[in-house]
């Protein structure tokens, strides 16, 4: 019997940012039009490079023209049927900044800062363990939100 033919992965794409306060809190945003927190950030468009789109989504949801940091992680996992890239940038310390978050209410209604230990209790599962795992600097590639070791790879 033959194995059926490859397919070529076709993922869905997200980037987003990690912001901290003075304290190392990591900010998190609240969507409207879905249950739970997230970080900012969103999906990837056709032809635009996850860093870009992670500027975009930043303007969108915070009304801050930040140009992301360094790469801290990407996440490979699958999910919903379907496998995944999420890239999540340094959006670096906010500081005073903060006071200059303009959320779009038709996206967004509140936000807050969390402490890293508090993750759980604010984000689904797959992206706390993303988020922590960046955040602990356990990166750059992650798989299901976990650092990957060389033996395990592949």
């Amino acid at each position: 019997m033959k194995p059926p033919p490859m397919g070529v992965a076709r993922p869905v794409v997200a980037a987003g940012a990690v912001f901290r306060d003075d304290e190392g809190r990591v900010l998190l945003v609240h969507p409207v039009y879905k249950p739970g927190w997230d970080v900012p950030g969103g999906m990837v468009e056709a032809g635009e490079s996850p860093a870009v789109a992670c500027r975009r989504e930043i303007v969108e949801e915070l009304g801050l023209d930040r140009v992301p940091g360094p790469l801290l992680s990407v996440d490979w996992t699958h999910g919903d049927g379907r496998d995944k890239l999420l890239f999540l940038f340094d959006g670096g310390t906010l500081g005073d900044d903060e006071h200059r978050i303009v959320l779009q209410p038709e996206e967004l209604d509140r936000w807050a800062w969390v402490a890293t230990g508090d993750l759980v209790d604010h984000l689904p599962p797959p992206l706390a363990r993303r988020v922590g795992s960046t955040a602990a600097g356990a990166g750059p590639y992650l798989e299901h939100g976990l650092a990957v070791t060389p033996d395990v790879a592949g």
